[in-house]
């Protein structure tokens, strides 16, 4: 799957992550499921006792996770991808459909892979406040 372009997002992806300056970047992980035109991305950031669950700018990160996901190149396409950053470098794997369950929720697979991360730590959601309103 790399390629130049593969790796030009996969840094732009990290600069966007790391605008976030009210955390350290160190500890970061980025889970996103990935389709074409659909993405769902979450940030998670390690703050020693507990997982901080961070909002996602969707507009910049969501084009550039579906822009990583139309330079994939041969027919065989990721869904998802867990991004780390540790030690100042990140880590990247690309997860595809063949091994995922598809009777798993996302949100369910999404905690699996938290965990896989973070271990049993708890992990602190934001309130939801009036921007997060659902509209009926």
């Amino acid at each position: 799957m790399p390629n130049s372009e593969t790796e030009k997002l996969l840094n732009m992806i990290g600069q966007i992550l790391a605008e976030d300056e009210q955390y350290p970047l160190d500890g970061t992980l980025l889970h996103a499921h990935v389709r074409r035109n659909s993405v769902g991305p979450s940030i998670f950031k390690d703050l020693g006792n507990y997982i901080l669950y961070r909002r996602p700018d969707l507009d910049r990160l969501g084009d550039a996770l579906l822009d990583l996901w139309e330079a994939q190149e041969g027919e065989e396409r990721w869904e998802e991808i867990q991004y780390f950053v540790k030690d100042g470098r990140f880590e990247v794997i690309f997860v595809y459909p063949d091994e995922l369950d598809p009777d798993e929720m996302s949100l369910e697979r999404r905690d699996k892979v938290v965990k896989q991360y973070f271990g049993d730590r708890p992990v602190a959601y934001p309130d939801w406040d009036d921007e997060d309103d659902f509209v009926y």
